[in-house]
């Protein structure tokens, strides 16, 4: 027995209570792989499309083998995922579980996070040796399905939020794009805020940045689809190669915490702004002490920030703000860059949204 056993007694009920804890994280680490094989094959689609079906019923409606199904569906009813009725012997979605899993023009579909853990599940042999030598893993280097994830994650929020109320908390920004302004989107990735912006405000023009190639071909693609094309340009480029357009606003999007360099990208967005402009920059939620982010929220983005956006930063030399830096980092971050006004705008459960001038 270890010396620290012996001089710390052990609570009986305390451990376990923290046992009954980390069953819960087990299952709940193995049933989000889950979830991610339901997305990817439609079995919440298809059971939100019909009346309560059985295993078998399931498997014949999305091609999938009725045995794995039936093991599927009983983590998923135990998780609370769908429902089961034991008469029948039949599993469905109740309307708040069909709209979070399969709606995504929802503001609370959620099945996008489950593309993002699985990518960054991927990735946790790489870190562990960033853990013990240092350096980092870039964004590009993930799996694939985190660039599908982050779109689907953060989509719909932004469909719910941007146009309603985030640029409308700006300075002038909302009359400037409803006149017929100018606007770059750093870190745009697939395109989604840009697009929901056009859509929005028909008389701006839209400029989007990435530094993933793959990204901005699919957010060119989504462009066309929209009809947006002839007002939105997508291009490949780091967020210290803006052009001089003399933007009305100037958007970061969940990726200034991710940057190997975030002070110089506020430096050139502050020089690229028109003297009037604002520049909207959207965080994840997190407290202004360690201790507040102890809660659910602060709990996934600290996960998150380990495997992906401090990683990233890392890889590239650069401070690792991260998805959970205080609002006193992040200012100044953007006060080094010249700025000389920065407030929190307004604020979601999951996001700040911070305004940045000259």
């Amino acid at each position: 027995m270890s010396a620290v056993t012996q001089s710390a007694p052990i609570n009986e009920d305390k451990m376990n209570a923290f046992l009954g804890k980390v069953v819960g994280d087990f299952g709940a680490a193995l049933s989000s792989s889950l979830v991610y094989i339901g997305q990817k094959l439609g079995l919440y689609k298809a059971l939100a499309s019909g009346e309560p079906v059985t295993p078998a019923e399931l498997a014949q409606k999305t091609s999938t083998n009725e045995r794995y199904v039936r093991e599927w569906l009983i983590n998923q009813a135990a998780s609370g995922y769908v429902d089961y009725d034991a008469a029948s012997g039949r599993y469905s979605l109740a309307p708040e579980q069909a709209t979070a899993l399969t709606d995504e023009s929802s503001p609370f579909y959620v099945g996008g996070g489950f593309y993002v853990i699985k990518a960054m599940t991927h990735a946790v042999s790489r870190i562990e040796d960033s853990f013990k030598n240092g350096g980092g893993m870039l964004w590009g280097e993930h799996d694939p399905d985190l660039f599908v994830g982050t779109e689907r994650f953060f989509r719909p929020g932004y469909a719910a939020h941007l146009i309603a109320s985030w640029i409308p908390s700006l300075t002038g920004v909302k009359e400037k794009l409803e006149a017929g302004g100018k606007v770059a989107d750093i870190g745009c990735g697939h395109g989604s805020s840009t697009i929901i912006m056009a859509q929005a405000y028909p008389n701006s023009r839209f400029w989007g940045f990435d530094n993933h190639e793959k990204s901005i071909e699919t957010a060119q693609q989504r462009a066309k689809d929209a009809g947006v094309s002839d007002r939105v340009t997508f291009a490949v480029a780091n967020a210290s190669e803006l052009p001089d357009e003399q933007f009305d606003m100037v958007a970061f999007f969940d990726c200034l915490h991710d940057m190997g360099d975030p002070t110089g990208a506020c430096k050139r967005a502050y020089e690229v702004l028109d003297a009037n402009g604002s520049a909207l920059i959207v965080e994840p939620m997190a407290g202004n002490t360690v201790e507040e982010n102890f809660n659910i929220i602060g709990r996934t983005f600290a996960g998150a920030s380990t495997l992906c956006c401090t990683a990233n930063s890392m890889a590239l030399g650069g401070p690792a703000l991260g998805a959970v830096a205080p609002e006193s980092a992040i200012r100044e971050v953007v006060m080094a860059g010249g700025f000389t006004q920065f407030r929190r705008a307004t604020e979601t459960p999951f996001n700040r949204i911070f305004e940045a001038r000259h």
